[in-house]
């Protein structure tokens, strides 16, 4: 049995989304051929997802100084306990499936605060006399984003992700891009159906 953390970077239903319906199609294929996985869903639009600010750098300065925990402000312990368990549960992952679209030609800003916990010093990377050594081992990854254009993985977005997620020590990042819809409506429902038939075929190998 393995554990799968799944994060939904779009505010929308897959109704209106279509990352959010690759997403769908991707986790009925893949509870099909995984009945006994666990599987964890964090909606960054509605499940809180700290921001590094100036509570949270300060927190952190006063705690790495020798301040006790409880000394802190609430907010502040708030914000510190939430960024630790986020990065716990991103640890305790086998699996990570991502879902955004891309917005402006990167990651939505709520995606980028997510990304954040997982990029983690001490935790999922190490500063070393080499440089910084990846933490992270045996995890794989999926992202699934809907581009309006074709980018072929090109773009910031997708670029950004895998990197974030090669740098800590996911080597194995597989993507699924729903792209170029917007630049040709009048092929829509066939470049739709073959996104979705690839994140039914993922959902059976991932």
């Amino acid at each position: 049995m393995s554990k799968l953390l799944v994060v939904k970077a779009h505010p929308l239903t897959k109704e209106e989304s279509r990352s959010v319906r690759a997403l769908e199609t991707f986790l009925e294929s893949y509870q099909a051929q995984n009945p006994a996985d666990e599987i964890d869903v964090l909606d960054v639009y509605s499940d809180f997802v700290p921001e590094i600010d100036e509570e949270l750098l300060s927190g952190w300065g006063a705690l790495r100084t020798g301040t006790e925990f409880t000394a802190l402000n609430e907010s502040q312990q708030t914000k510190v306990a939430r960024f630790n368990e986020l990065t716990d549960q991103f640890l305790s992952a086998d699996k990570v499936v991502i879902a955004n679209a891309l917005w402006n030609l990167n990651v939505p800003s709520r995606l980028k605060a997510w990304v954040d916990t997982i990029n983690v010093a001490g935790k999922t990377f190490k500063y070393t006399e080499e440089g910084p050594k990846p933490l992270t081992t045996g995890k794989k990854a999926l992202h699934i984003q809907s581009n309006g254009g074709f980018y072929d993985g090109q773009d910031f977005a997708s670029q950004y992700v895998k990197g974030i997620l090669n740098f800590i020590g996911v080597a194995e990042v597989d993507q699924l891009f729903i792209e170029g819809i917007d630049h040709h409506p009048e092929k829509a429902e066939e470049l739709l159906g073959a996104a979705m038939d690839q994140a039914t075929t993922l959902g059976k190998t991932f």
